[in-house]
């Protein structure tokens, strides 16, 4: 399974997860940079094609761009419609993503590094 987070313009500054999961891929938008420590801010999204893991460029409808921030690979840890918990390897984020629903389209996300997990 693949997971890749996208810089999206649309309809402002945010970070698209996607977290591949059997056909598709359960999808964040990040409202705090991938980067940032503690937990960050997410709302959840529908579910993206398979074809966002690789794109880079304009967005259909004229919902802005994307470019790649990371991609990767990922184990299951954990996966509720509230709680999902995945192993993260890479080329930036290397540990473990924890995504926690807080109310109905409000989710905390958090990432723990660990760099012994490797690509």
């Amino acid at each position: 399974m693949r997971f890749a987070i996208l810089t999206h313009d649309h309809p402002f500054p945010h970070w698209d997860v996607l977290l591949q999961i059997g056909e598709t891929c359960r999808t964040w938008r990040l409202l705090d940079a991938p980067e940032t420590a503690g937990p960050l801010r997410a709302e959840s999204l529908g579910d993206h094609r398979l074809f966002y893991l690789d794109h880079e460029g304009p967005v259909s409808g004229d919902r802005g761009r994307v470019t790649a921030w990371d991609r990767g690979e990922i184990v299951w840890i954990a996966a509720t419609e509230s709680h999902v918990r995945v192993l993260c390897r890479g080329a930036k984020w290397q540990g473990v993503l924890t995504l926690r629903q807080q109310t109905d389209c409000h989710w905390h996300a958090e990432f723990t590094a660990d760099h012994s997990v490797g690509c």
